[in-house]
C-alpha cells in the first residue's frame, strides 16, 4: 500500500480533535483493528472547505464494532450492518463506522458485498479516486490508489475503470459531475474517458429512483458556478435522459448574471431556467420545493409585476424571475432592481380589515381591501392608512367593487 505522509491539520479539521471521534477510534483499535477516517471528510479537510459529516472505515467486522463500542461505553446502532455499518454514538454524536468491503456483485443501483481487512480492497470499490484517501486519528493520510495528485489537481476521475465503476452504480454519472462542479478545476476540461463511459451507459440513468435523482441535481445547482458540469452534461446526453427538454442556454445566463451581482445561488431558480418536462415530478421534488418552483416560474413566464410578486411572495422570488426574464433576453440584471426587490419584499400594507369593518363585510370587505392593496401598489407603497380609506368607492359593495 502506497502512503501519503499528508498530514490533515487540525485546525483545519475540529473533528480530528473532537473528544467524542476520539472514543471511537481509541475504542476499534483497543480490539487491534484498523480505524480511519475516510472520503468526504478526508477529502474537504484537504482542500480546506466545510465538511458536512465524519465518516469511518475499519478492519474490524460489523460485530467486532458493537462488542468494542459497547466495551467502551459507547452506543451502536446496527443502522446498515448488512453492508457493514454500524453508527456508533459518541458524546451524542453519530458516526457511521463501515467494514473494508469489496463487491461481489452489482446491478447498478445495489450491491452485494463481502467484507475484507485489506483497505486497498475498500478504496477499489469507492467511486473517485479524491474519495478513496483515509486519515488516521492523528491525521496522517493514506492514499492507496494514488487520490492526492488528482486532489492536488482537482481532478475528478474515476477508480480504475470508468465504465465498470458507473455500471456498479449509475448514480455515480450525476455524482462525477455534481463534483466537478464543487471540486473540479475544468481548465483543462473534463476527463475524456470519463465523458466518453457517460455517454456509453445513459439508459442506466432510467433505473434511476426520482428522489436520487433530484437530490444528486438539487446538491449539482447549489454550487458557486455548475455551468462547466451543465454544459458536459448536455454535451454527454446526460441532462436529456433525466430532464427531457431541459436546455443550459439560459440557466448558463442566470448563473452568471448571479455571480456578477454576487448573489447566492438559488438552486430551484437555476431549476426553472434549465427548464424541462414536468420537472417537479420527474425530480419528485418536495411539496415545499414544488410550490417555490411554481412560484418562480410563474413570475419569470407569465408577464406579473415582479415588485408585487417581491411583496407577495418574497423578494427571492422576484429576484429569480428577473435573472430569468433577463437571460431570455440577454441582457444583465440591475443592481438596483435587485434592491427595489428587496424593498418591496420589506412593505407591509398600511390597511387592516378592522379599518373597514363593521361598513365593509364579507366578499364586499374583501373586494374593498384588494381594491386599496391595488392602489396601494401602484403608488409604489407611499399611500398611507389615511390616503387609502379616503378613496372612493371602485362600484357597488355586493362583492365586486
Amino acid at each position: 500500500m502506497d502512503r501519503d505522509y499528508t498530514k490533515i491539520n487540525a485546525s483545519t479539521a475540529p473533528w480530528l480533535a473532537a473528544a467524542s471521534a476520539r472514543a471511537v477510534c481509541d475504542a476499534i483499535a483497543a480490539g487491534g483493528h484498523q480505524i480511519f477516517y475516510v472520503g468526504g471528510c478526508v477529502r474537504n479537510a484537504l482542500m480546506g472547505v466545510p465538511i458536512s459529516d465524519v465518516d469511518m472505515s475499519t478492519s474490524a467486522t460489523p460485530q467486532q464494532v458493537i462488542e468494542l463500542s459497547k466495551n467502551a461505553g459507547l452506543h451502536p446502532v446496527p443502522t446498515g450492518i448488512d453492508h457493514g455499518t454500524i453508527t456508533v454514538v459518541s458524546g451524542g454524536i453519530g458516526y457511521e463506522v463501515t467494514t473494508f468491503r469489496r463487491d461481489v456483485e452489482t446491478d447498478g443501483r445495489r450491491a452485494v458485498v463481502a467484507f475484507s481487512n485489506d483497505i486497498t480492497d475498500d478504496a477499489r470499490r469507492r467511486d473517485f479516486t479524491m474519495n478513496a484517501l483515509y486519515a488516521d486519528a492523528d491525521g496522517t493520510v493514506f492514499d492507496p490508489l494514488g487520490g492526492m495528485d488528482d486532489l492536488r489537481a482537482r481532478r475528478v476521475r474515476f477508480i480504475e475503470d470508468a465504465d465498470q465503476r458507473i455500471q456498479e452504480d449509475y448514480l455515480r454519472t450525476l455524482r462525477y459531475f455534481r463534483f466537478h462542479a464543487w471540486y473540479g478545476d475544468t481548465s483543462d476540461g473534463l476527463d475524456a474517458d470519463a465523458l466518453a463511459a457517460i455517454s456509453s451507459n445513459l439508459s442506466g440513468l432510467e433505473t434511476l429512483s426520482a428522489e436520487r435523482v433530484g437530490s444528486e441535481m438539487q446538491k449539482l445547482l447549489q454550487a458557486a458556478d455548475p455551468s462547466t458540469a451543465l454544459a458536459a452534461m448536455a454535451q454527454t446526453g446526460t441532462l436529456g435522459t433525466i430532464l427531457a427538454g431541459a436546455d443550459t442556454r439560459f440557466s448558463l445566463l442566470t448563473i452568471h448574471s448571479s455571480e456578477v451581482l454576487g448573489l447566492t445561488p438559488d438552486w430551484l431558480g437555476r431549476l426553472v431556467a434549465l427548464g424541462g418536462n414536468d420537472v417537479p415530478a420527474k425530480l419528485r421534488l418536495s411539496k415545499q420545493d414544488q410550490r417555490r418552483y411554481a412560484q418562480i416560474h410563474a413570475a419569470a413566464f407569465e408577464g406579473q409585476s415582479l415588485r408585487k410578486v417581491a411583496y407577495e411572495n418574497g423578494a427571492d422570488i422576484a429576484t429569480q424571475a428577473e435573472l430569468i426574464r433577463c437571460a431570455l433576453a440577454e441582457t444583465m440584471p440591475l443592481t438596483q432592481d435587485i434592491a427595489e426587490f428587496e424593498r418591496a419584499g420589506s412593505q407591509v400594507f398600511p390597511v387592516s380589515s378592522g379599518d373597514l369593518m363593521p361598513e365593509y363585510e364579507g366578499a364586499a370587505l374583501g373586494a374593498r381591501l384588494a381594491q386599496l392593496k391595488s392602489a396601494w401598489l401602484e403608488s409604489d407603497f407611499k399611500m398611507t392608512n389615511s390616503d387609502l380609506l379616503a378613496l372612493p368607492v371602485s362600484s357597488n359593495r355586493d362583492g365586486n367593487l
